[in-house]
């Protein structure tokens, strides 16, 4: 069924409107993640060594053997105790005296490292700052599946934002004689750019 102009100027404009957003974020990382070298980053680390007191590990023997998940009344005590915020279900590695969690977020990262015996607990925390924190947004860096789904909407309506407006100058394209040649301007700029400059 043919397109009529009116129908490709509304998805054209509900398309723009749902990547508005996003496309000034992708944007604006771009730039960022292009420069990323010359951009000055200072992380922040935080390190906690303590002591777990032992009624906090008695009730956590290890049956778990695969991949279980902190005790509640442990994360809780890390967070009134010491500020350590472990998110819920995530499950890490464990040999039978030592645990180890792995906690990936975009712009840092943070690990757990418990001896279940001694009660001995190393948290490591790194934050790279907002500019690390959207440039990880930008690539789907440890951003979960939400985020991935909400990458994969976006994609989409840039798509039919894309393929709408060509559309409208197709249809258009006989009122402004540059449309053509601006188009094919669009296109010729990348591809002499990645055939002659990138090796």
């Amino acid at each position: 069924m043919a397109i009529s102009l009116g129908s490709a100027r509304q998805w054209h404009w509900i398309s723009s409107a749902v990547c508005l957003v996003g496309m000034l974020l992708f944007a604006i990382t771009g730039i960022t993640l292009n420069h990323a070298a010359e951009i000055p980053s200072t992380p922040k680390v935080i390190n906690h060594e303590l002591r777990v007191p032992a009624e906090l590990l008695e009730a956590w023997n290890g049956s778990e053997s695969e991949a279980p998940q902190l005790p509640v009344h442990l994360v809780a005590w890390l967070a009134e105790e010491h500020r350590i915020q472990i998110p819920r279900n995530h499950r890490g590695e464990w040999d039978g005296s030592e645990y180890y969690l792995a906690l990936p977020r975009p712009g840092g990262d943070a690990w757990l490292s418990l001896d279940v015996e001694t009660g001995d607990l190393i948290f490591e925390s790194t934050d790279r700052g907002w500019i690390a924190y959207f440039n990880d947004l930008h690539k789907g860096r440890d951003t979960g599946s939400v985020w991935r789904w909400f990458l994969d909407v976006f994609a989409v309506a840039c798509v039919v934002f894309c393929l709408t407006g060509f559309w409208l100058l197709w249809k258009q394209s006989s009122r402004r004689v540059s449309t053509w040649p601006v188009t094919a301007l669009g296109v010729l700029i990348p591809l002499v750019i990645a055939l002659v400059f990138i090796h």
